[in-house]
């Protein structure tokens, strides 16, 4: 079993599986999520071992929430009337840095990602009941770093959350998204 799988079954699980398992994924009361670290080459296997989590916490009687950042970045372009075909004809005629800078635009001022993940939270919600796993972090390269969301989701939940960070460690506490960007040294939550 490799690194990333041992950590997901025997250090993060038995902490979900807690009749309350926010104090230990956070040592903030208001900020009451953690990030699991892996590689991203690994994605295609992180899906499916977060699918098998899922099912056994909720055979534990927890409810699993699953909010996808690709799926918020589909909702994102489409409330903002940007089909792909457009996209797809934009990037063609600009550079990428345009394409990135319009991108996060979208993502931190029009259609703010905190907010279309927040929206996608379980109203009556229970933190001894409820989980989510915010997947799908790659989607979000290289335009909108995850650590900004974090930092905007802060105070706005109240259940226990985990962030799937496909990345590297740089250092003590610092995470490169994809490997590739800078690292980012500012991450508060917990890293698993």
């Amino acid at each position: 079993m490799n690194d990333w799988k041992q950590r997901l079954t025997l250090v993060l699980e038995p902490i979900l599986r807690d009749a309350d398992p926010r104090p230990k994924i956070s040592a903030y009361h208001n900020m009451p999520y953690a990030i699991f670290l892996y590689p991203p080459d690994d994605e295609f296997a992180l899906r499916a071992e977060v699918a098998m989590l899922r099912t056994r916490l909720e055979q534990a009687g927890k409810r699993v929430t699953v909010i996808s950042l690709a799926t918020c970045l589909e909702m994102a372009l489409e409330r903002e009337g940007d089909a792909s075909d457009e996209i797809k004809m934009a990037e063609k005629m600009t550079d990428t840095a345009t394409m990135v800078n319009t991108f996060h635009k979208i993502l931190s001022e029009y259609q703010p990602l905190d907010a279309l993940v927040a929206e996608q939270i379980p109203g009556e919600a229970d933190p001894l009941v409820d989980i989510v796993f915010i997947t799908r972090a790659g989607a979000l390269f290289p335009f909108y770093r995850t650590s900004s969301l974090l930092e905007q989701l802060k105070g706005k939940m109240e259940i226990p959350a985990v962030l799937f960070y496909p990345g590297e460690f740089d250092g003590a506490a610092g995470l490169r998204f994809m490997g590739v960007l800078d690292a980012e040294h500012n991450y508060r939550p917990k890293i698993f």
